[in-house]
Parts: structure tokens; C-alpha cells; sequence
């Protein structure tokens, strides 16, 4: 009995104790939209009584990042994180368990955190883990304008020498996984390929990992370029097959690979993984509408949406200065008739309209890649997930195919694939809200159907 009470007062003292203080583990969600992060908060005092913590993004796979100021003054606690251009306000309950406030980064947006004892974790089943029956090295080599590219070679066992392939990143800076909400889709790939006889080398994008530079102000070409001296890499090893290495390209990178396809004689076959086959700004019209459409969103809000691209498409196209663009899109901005009720300030909106200036999203904006296919006369692998919202298939596969029977291309395969989204899950209702919810990184259908085209197509084992 004696123990039995001594235990209650414990746990009595530890819950008053948790109450009156806000050192601890706490779990809040944050609704940016188009997406719901997960993240985690961890406070702790030292000797001294100074509080410190860490931010937790679970859902990014984003562990303690630091926070630079930490208080808590009357129940209200204020952190920093000036590496995200970010901050929180909150106020903690009465009870200690809540911590209700609001998270500023650009956009202030309502979040609570509560009390947890041990935070959620991500389950990604797919992701390998060692010992693997393959050798991985990290590797490094400069491109012509002396920019360092990094990345990681993933090599079968046996007797070479292999065929090979370089793996494209989408848009946005990525880094060699193409890490995204906890995902990892490029390792699974290069794991599931690796084991199949081919060797893949896999690359951080400008200025992400360990390569230098910046891969927003890189335009297609450019990267078509990197493509290109990733090839002459692979071609200098002994353990590489020249005569077969080729692409793999993911959103973005299913542009840029035929681009270096139609360059380089040296690449011999190409894999797009939902590429488009229309100008970016149709691209993005059409996803617009179909996110906002499985969002519940109205006609009316995809009325505005189109004529907010269209804004911005046609300063883009008459304005060649980066600065002197934003402005006239926040002129413009200000008189559009357009529900404007989300509470986004001046600075968010700005920041927005800047990073659709940079290098990267003008040229991907007005690219047709339709004209590198109509060249393309290498084997062609085109797959698309039927529910993906990002690069519609209805809009996409189409004119890939007419583009590559233009060509006169005599062995290409384009196919949509059933029930699958932008990032080539098996997926429920399909929103992009719902990819990090989704424990599987990348489709085992999609990954037979790329396998077992590459085998054919490559002499791999």
C-alpha cells in the first residue's frame, strides 16, 4: 500500500511539475496548404535556468534544427529560428498541456502545440537498410565552369563492367535522395536498381549536400550541361559500360534528360518519370486547377488562380529584370480582384513572386519539351502515375507520344500507370496534402515495370 501511494505522489509531482514549466516534448501540426508538416518541439533548462530548444520537422525528416532565442515570460513562450526566417509566439494553458499560438515564416499561420511524452515517427518501409549486396561511394567531379557536383555511385558486385545510370532531381534545390516529407524516392530507386545489375549515380543539386553553387539560378540548359559531365564522369570508370549509360529523370528532371539526350551521342537511353510534354505554364495552370479541384476548392477559385498565372506569366515574359518584374507583379497584385483573405503579408507575397524570377523557373516556364523529343531517337521510357496532380498524364502523355513518333524514334514506351500519384505512391485520395502520410515511398509496380525495361534495354542481370 505504502508503495502504492508513493507511486501515486510521483506521478502527482511529475504532472505538477510538467504544469508548471514548459521544459518538455511537444508535437503540433502546421497546415501550409497544399501540405500538413508535423512538427516537433523540445525544450530543456540547464544549471543556470536558461531555456533552450530544438525544432523537429517529422515530416521533412528535419531533426534539431536549432533555435536561437528561447523565452518564457508569463506563460507566453517566443522562439527564433533566424535560419528559416522564422518565428513562434504562444501562450501555455492553464493546464500545461497546450501551447497555442502562431508560427511566422513569411505567412503567419496558427499552431498548437501539446504535450507529449514521445513524438510520432514516419514508417517508410521501402527506405534500404545495410548490409547491402552492393558498394555505395561517395564521389565528386567539377563541371567546366568549376562548379563541384556530389553524389553518391552505387555499384552491383561482380564482373563488370555495368551499365549505368545518372538519376535527375524535379524542380527545387534537392538533394541526391530527392528527399521530400520524409521520403526518399531516389534511394529506393538506386537500391532497387542496383540490385538489378545497373549502377546509378545519384547527385545533390547545385548548392544542396556537398556540391557548390545554386541550382535556382541554373536554367535547363544548364543543368542539361551537369547531366552531361555527369556522363563523362561515369564513362572515366572502369567499372561503367560506356556504351549504356543513361537517364533518369523525376518531374523537372524528365525535361532535362532528353535535353542532354539530344546533346550527348555518349547517353544512350532515356527514363522519364513524369516529364512533361507541354510549356511549363501550361503545366502549371492545370495543376492549379487540379489541386485546387481535390482541395473542394470552387470554379471561382480556380478562375482567380488562372488569372493570378496568367499575371505572372505575362510580366515574365515582358520583363527580363528580375527586380523590376516583382515590382510590377505586386502593382498588379494590389488591383486583381482576387480573394485575398489568407492572411499572407506583403513580405510572403513578395518572396513568392521573387522565386518565380529566378533563372530556374523562367526557363522552365517557357520550354517546350516537345522539341527536344521530336530529336530524341534513343530508347524512351515514359511513365506517369494516373492521380498525379502535379504533371496530369491527360495533359502530358499525349504529346510525348506524338513528339517521339515524330521523331521517327523506333522504341519508346509511354505508359500511365494506375492509381498512382506525382511521386509514384499507390494512393488513396490523392491530394498532394497526402504524401507524407503514405508510408510508401515509390510504387513496387512502377519500380518492375522501370527494372525490368532497363534489364531489357541494357544487358543488365
Amino acid at each position: 500500500m505504502m508503495m502504492k501511494l508513493a507511486c501515486c505522489s510521483l506521478v502527482a509531482c511529475a504532472a505538477l511539475c510538467a504544469q508548471s514549466g514548459v521544459e518538455g516534448t511537444w508535437q503540433g501540426t502546421l497546415d501550409v496548404g497544399a501540405i500538413k508538416l508535423r512538427l516537433g518541439l523540445h525544450v530543456s533548462k540547464n544549471a543556470e535556468g536558461e531555456l533552450s530548444s530544438t525544432l523537429d520537422s517529422i515530416d521533412q525528416s528535419a531533426m534539431g534544427i536549432p533555435v536561437k532565442v528561447t523565452t518564457f515570460r508569463d506563460n507566453a513562450l517566443h522562439l527564433e529560428l533566424p535560419a528559416l526566417h522564422a518565428s513562434y509566439d504562444g501562450k501555455l494553458s492553464d493546464g500545461g498541456q497546450e501551447i497555442t499560438g502562431t508560427f511566422v515564416q513569411g505567412v503567419p499561420l496558427p499552431l498548437v502545440f501539446k504535450r507529449v511524452e514521445k513524438l510520432e515517427s514516419l514508417n517508410r518501409p521501402q527506405n534500404p537498410k545495410p548490409p547491402y549486396p552492393y558498394d555505395a561511394q561517395d564521389v565528386a567531379y567539377e563541371t567546366k565552369g568549376g562548379i563541384k557536383l556530389a553524389g553518391t555511385l552505387t555499384l552491383p558486385r561482380g564482373p563488370g563492367p555495368f551499365p549505368a545510370a545518372i538519376m535527375i532531381t524535379g524542380s527545387g534545390p534537392q538533394d541526391r535522395d530527392e528527399s521530400l516529407l520524409g521520403h526518399k524516392p531516389f534511394l529506393v530507386i538506386a537500391d532497387y536498381l542496383t540490385r538489378r545489375g545497373i549502377a546509378i549515380l545519384r547527385l545533390d543539386d547545385r548548392g544542396m549536400g556537398g556540391s557548390t553553387g545554386n541550382s535556382t539560378r541554373e536554367t535547363l540548359d544548364d543543368m542539361a550541361g551537369d547531366v552531361v559531365t555527369g556522363v563523362d564522369y561515369l564513362k572515366g570508370r572502369k567499372e561503367i559500360d560506356a556504351k549504356h549509360i543513361g537517364v533518369i529523370g523525376h518531374s523537372e528532371g524528365g525535361i532535362v534528360g532528353p535535353a542532354a539526350a539530344v546533346r550527348s551521342s555518349d547517353i544512350a537511353f532515356v527514363v522519364m518519370l513524369a516529364g512533361t510534354g507541354v510549356s511549363g505554364t501550361d503545366v502549371l495552370k492545370l495543376q492549379g486547377e487540379a489541386v485546387i479541384r481535390a482541395s473542394g476548392g470552387s470554379d471561382q477559385d480556380v478562375a482567380e488562380q488562372h488569372a493570378v498565372h496568367d499575371m505572372i506569366f505575362r510580366v515574365l515574359r515582358s520583363e527580363k529584370d528580375d527586380k523590376a518584374a516583382v515590382e510590377k507583379m505586386m502593382a498588379e497584385w494590389g488591383q486583381m480582384k482576387v480573394n485575398k483573405s489568407a492572411p499572407a503579408s506583403d513580405q510572403a507575397i513578395r518572396a513568392q513572386f521573387t522565386s518565380v524570377t529566378s533563372a530556374e523557373m523562367r526557363s522552365f516556364f517557357f520550354y517546350d519539351p516537345a522539341e527536344a523529343l521530336r530529336k530524341l531517337k534513343v530508347p524512351v521510357l515514359g511513365l506517369n502515375g494516373s492521380r498525379d496532380l502535379q504533371v496530369p498524364p491527360q495533359q502530358n502523355l499525349p504529346p510525348i507520344t506524338a513528339a517521339l513518333a515524330a521523331a521517327g524514334n523506333s522504341d519508346y514506351t509511354v505508359s500511365e500507370l494506375p492509381g498512382l500519384n506525382h511521386l509514384f505512391q499507390k494512393c488513396n485520395k490523392c491530394t498532394v496534402q497526402e504524401y507524407a502520410e503514405l508510408e510508401e515511398t515509390f510504387s513496387p509496380t512502377a519500380l518492375e515495370i522501370m527494372g525490368d525495361w532497363l534489364v531489357r534495354h541494357t544487358r543488365a542481370q
